[in-house]
């Protein structure tokens, strides 16, 4: 028993990629154009649009829409893999390094 599906419109799914992409162009130059945007919502629209890109590849041009479940989960433990990493190494990228005690005398002797 063999399901049939129906063959996707390629040229809609590429004119919906290109004007992802022209939104991701868009919000790229956003903090360009306007230089109060912040940046961390910059970062997160530009995520947004990428992931949504390549759910659109994997969907239908690696046609991953028309598989069992098991392989699409398999697609996505890469991403939950790498955002759960993000996620642990968050606090190391924003903690401050302390400066020692002597690099620290050694700065107050040269500003004085």
């Amino acid at each position: 028993m063999s399901a049939t599906h129906q063959e996707p419109n390629y040229m809609k799914i590429f004119y919906a990629l290109f004007v992802l992409t022209i939104l991701e162009v868009g919000v790229a130059y956003t903090n360009v154009i306007w230089a109060g945007f912040p940046l961390l919502l910059l970062g997160f629209l530009l995520v947004v649009l990428a992931l949504a890109k390549a759910a659109l590849v994997g969907m239908y041009f690696m046609h991953l829409k028309f598989e069992k479940r098991a392989l699409g989960i398999i697609a996505l433990t890469p991403l939950i893999l790498c955002t759960l990493l993000i996620i642990a190494l968050l606090p190391d990228l924003t903690a401050r390094p302390h400066k020692s005690e002597p690099a620290a005398a050694a700065e107050q002797v040269e500003q004085q």
